[in-house]
C-alpha cells in the first residue's frame, strides 16, 4: 500500500520539475530571439506562462483533493 502512495508523489514532482525546466528553456529561447530581433513576442509569453501556471494549478488541485479525500477516510 505504501508504494501506491509514493508513486503518484514522485510523478507529480517529476511533472513540476519538468515544467520548471521547460519554462527555463522557453525563457532562454525568448531572450535569444529578443537579442536577435529586438522584438519580444508578448502574446506568446503571456500565453505560455498562463498555460504552465494553469497546469501547475490543476496538479495542485488534484493533489489537494487527493489529500482531502484520504484524510476523510
Amino acid at each position: 500500500m505504501k508504494k501506491s502512495r509514493a508513486r503518484p508523489m514522485r510523478f507529480s514532482k517529476l511533472i513540476v520539475a519538468g515544467i520548471i525546466f521547460v519554462n527555463a528553456v522557453f525563457t532562454a529561447a525568448v531572450l535569444y530571439i529578443f537579442l536577435r530581433t529586438a522584438s519580444e513576442p508578448t502574446t506568446l509569453i503571456v500565453s505560455w506562462f498562463a498555460f504552465t501556471t494553469g497546469e501547475l494549478g490543476a496538479l495542485a488541485g488534484l493533489k489537494h483533493s487527493e489529500n482531502k479525500h484520504r484524510d476523510a477516510n
